[in-house]
């Protein structure tokens, strides 16, 4: 079977209301939209987590064929019942209203890692959870020099204790298989690089 087509117009939101707002939020939604067969569902009701988008970035030194990542603690994974919560992650941000995905990236890799990017190359956008969360993530990978990349970063009154990890290729793609990386952006991320590495490393050729 073919795959159905639906639009803006095929949905509507009856009613709005905020449960909680802090530093994210959560939504009550009443809505309606239109079923397969033609015609619509009854209203119901969805509650979403509204937490923004977010911008993500594969750090990647051709050169030393290796890639920076970093780790830091994640309660969620904590409660999730994952063995080690401080994740091997991709730097990453929300972005802000008055921001590109781009500017995003460069601004949290020296923020989180002490990186500069030289190059910059998107990967994707995807939704993170649409079931419960209007979150799009956009991946990049940026080419870094990894010689310098090292310490402990992060904003204090953010209290963030982000550790540097610099990874050899194969040994990232070690991680990838063992499942030590076992997040949505840095999965997709490393096989997005195993998969393209030979394009990826043309377009930087020096």
């Amino acid at each position: 079977m073919s795959l159905s087509q639906f639009g803006p117009e095929d949905f509507r939101i009856l009613a709005k209301s905020d449960l909680y707002r802090g530093f994210f939020a959560a939504v009550k939604y009443r809505v309606e939209h239109r079923r397969f067969d033609g015609g619509w569902t009854a209203p119901f009701e969805r509650e979403v987590f509204e937490r923004g988008n977010a911008a993500c970035v594969l750090l990647f030194d051709p050169e030393r064929d290796a890639v920076v990542l970093i780790q830091q603690f994640r309660l969620p994974a904590a409660l999730a019942g994952s063995a080690n919560p401080w994740l091997l992650e991709l730097v990453a941000g929300i972005i802000e209203p008055d921001e590109a995905p781009d500017e995003v990236v460069r601004r949290e890799a020296v923020e989180e890692s002490g990186m500069t990017i030289a190059e910059l190359m998107p990967i994707a956008n995807y939704l993170a959870s649409p079931g419960a969360c209007p979150e799009r993530v956009w991946l990049f990978c940026g080419r870094v020099d990894s010689r310098a990349a090292a310490g402990v970063h992060g904003l204090p009154e953010e209290n963030e204790d982000i550790h540097v990890v610099v990874l050899p290729l194969d040994q990232a793609y070690e991680a990838l298989a063992d499942g030590r990386a076992d997040n949505a952006a840095t999965m997709i991320a490393l096989m997005w690089l195993k998969l393209n590495e030979a394009a990826v490393r043309a377009a930087w050729a020096s």
